[in-house]
């Protein structure tokens, strides 16, 4: 654990690099096909830990947040597209018994700082889709800005708007 912090509603949250017995716990957080689409199109529901660790070896800064309790509550990881030369927040999920309670908030200010810190990157994207109206209005409210809407085919062939965000870290 590196930092622990107080937010909201009087919880104390703290963060750790993720680690492969981390992924059983994680895999039971989305709830449905959608929210395991909303951590990355080519994840499956049901989740498992697997699809989870298999989809994690390409990655960097894989973070799980834990309550004061030291449980697992929280995941997210950074990775780099090569080919736009652009890195990007992915795979962040949070415990439903977490959700509006400010863990996601303080994911997100996790793997802002790491992105920043440690890689010293200038700026960070991520992918929101448009029925993620949470998603959305916290990336919003932490200050990433839509840059581009695609056309994407979500679970059970809904189509869907991904909305592409960035934020700038200087």
């Amino acid at each position: 654990m590196i930092e622990v912090k107080k937010v909201g509603n009087g919880m104390t949250y703290s963060y750790r690099k993720a680690a492969s017995a981390d992924y059983a716990t994680i895999c039971a957080f989305p709830k449905d096909s959608m929210e395991v689409f909303f951590m990355s199109p080519k994840l499956e529901y049901p989740l498992t830990s697997d699809q989870l660790e298999q989809a994690a070896q390409d990655r960097e800064k894989q973070t799980v947040i834990l309550n004061e309790r030291g449980q697992v509550i929280g995941y997210a990881n950074l990775y780099y597209q090569e080919e736009q030369d652009l890195y990007w927040l992915g795979n962040l999920i949070v415990s439903p018994d977490y959700r509006g309670k400010g863990a996601a908030e303080y994911l997100i200010r996790t793997m802002l700082a790491a992105a920043k810190e440690d890689l010293q990157l200038q700026e960070l994207h991520l992918v929101c889709h448009n029925v993620n109206t949470k998603g959305m209005l916290l990336y919003s409210r932490l200050g990433f800005k839509p840059y581009e809407i695609v056309k994407r085919t979500g679970p059970h062939e809904t189509i869907i708007a991904g909305i592409f965000m960035k934020i700038e870290l200087t």
